[in-house]
C-alpha cells in the first residue's frame, strides 16, 4: 500500500494511507542506504493488522531541514506590516529559498491593521511584479483567513517567516484550534517564541499543514552565481532578450532585465536585493 508519513517519534513513523493511519517501522536496509524516513515522506508499506513495515521511500522532490520534512508544494510566508518592521531582505531571501526548493509562496501579509493604505499599496505592488499570490491578513480578527484555507487543497503546506510576524496565529485560526503554543514577541528583543519539538502533518481542507514553522535557517550561500537569477520569476520573460546569453544582469551592457527595473516592471528593491546577494555568492566563491 501507498500512504504518506504524517508523523514520527522514536523510530515510528504513522503513514495515512486514505482514511487509516497505520503504526510502522522501517527495515533496515534504510540504515545501510543511509536514508531515513522522515515526515512528508511517500511511502509504500506492507501491513499486519494495524501494524506496518516500511518497505520503500519514494524519490522527494524536495527536503527541508528545518523543519525535517519532505515533499513541501507550498509556503505561507508571513511578514507584518508592523511589529516587527518589514525587513526586505529576510523576505527576498524566504523567496529565493523557495524557489529554490520548489515551493510555491503564497505571500501573506499580517497586522495590516497596524498599516496605512500607502503602505498596503506598496507591498501589493512589489509581488504584483513578481507575480505571486497573497493574501492581506489580520489574523487575529480572522481576516484573510478563509483566503488562505482555500489554498491547502492539494498541498503540502508550511507556514514561515520570522519570529513575531504571527505565524502561530495564523496556524491557529486555520485549524481551529491552540494546536501551537502562540508566544508574545519580547519588547527587549522582539522575538517570537514557539513550543512545538518535532514535525507532523495535519489533514485540513483536501491538503496538509505541517505543524511547525520553516525555513529556520535562511542560508543562500549553496546557491551557484549563475543559478540566483533563475530564482527570481520576474526576471525571466526579459533574460532571453538581453544582449548575451549567459547574461547575470549585473554589469553587463544592453541587459534588459536592468532596462525593466529603470521602466518600473521589475520592482528597484526586488533588483536591489538582487546585486547584494550576487556580490555576495561571487566573492564567496572566489575566496573559497
Amino acid at each position: 500500500m501507498q500512504g504518506i508519513i504524517v508523523k514520527g517519534i522514536a523510530g515510528f513513523y504513522y503513514v495515512k494511507v486514505g482514511e487509516k493511519v497505520y503504526e510502522c517501522k522501517a527495515r533496515g536496509k534504510f540504515r545501510f542506504n543511509e536514508m531515513t524516513p522522515i515526515v512528508g515522506d511517500r511511502v509504500l508499506i506492507s501491513v499486519d493488522g494495524d501494524k506496518g513495515v516500511i518497505d520503500k521511500i519514494q524519490t522527494r522532490f524536495n527536503e527541508l531541514k528545518r523543519p525535517l520534512v519532505a515533499n513541501i508544494t507550498q509556503a505561507f510566508v508571513v511578514f507584518a506590516m508592523r511589529n516587527p518592521n518589514f525587513n526586505n531582505d529576510l523576505f527576498n531571501k524566504f523567496l529565493v529559498l523557495c524557489e529554490a526548493k520548489e515551493i510555491k509562496p503564497v505571500i501573506c501579509f499580517n497586522k495590516i491593521d497596524m498599516a496605512s493604505d500607502d503602505e498596503i499599496s506598496n507591498m501589493k505592488s512589489i509581488i504584483e511584479t513578481i507575480g505571486y499570490e497573497y493574501v492581506m491578513l489580520n489574523a487575529k480578527s480572522g481576516i484573510g483567513m478563509d483566503a488562505l484555507k482555500d489554498k491547502l487543497s492539494g498541498n503540502v503546506t508550511v507556514v514561515c517567516g520570522v519570529s513575531g510576524v504571527g505565524k502561530s496565529t495564523i496556524f491557529n485560526g486555520l485549524v481551529g484550534k491552540e494546536a501551537m503554543q502562540t508566544g508574545d514577541v519580547s519588547e527587549k528583543i522582539k522575538r517570537g517564541k514557539h513550543t512545538t519539538r518535532h514535525s507532523e502533518l495535519i489533514e485540513l481542507n483536501g491538503g496538509f499543514l505541517v505543524d511547525t514553522p520553516g525555513f529556520s535557517s535562511l542560508d543562500i550561500k549553496f546557491l551557484e552565481t549563475e543559478e540566483l537569477k533563475e530564482l527570481f520569476p520576474e526576471f525571466l520573460k526579459y533574460s532571453d532578450m538581453c544582449k548575451f546569453s549567459g547574461c547575470l544582469h549585473y554589469k553587463e551592457p544592453e541587459c534588459e532585465v536592468k532596462e525593466a527595473v529603470n521602466q518600473g516592471k521589475i520592482h528597484k528593491s526586488r533588483y536591489d536585493f538582487y546585486v547584494s546577494a550576487l556580490e555576495e555568492l561571487k566573492a564567496r566563491r572566489k575566496y573559497k
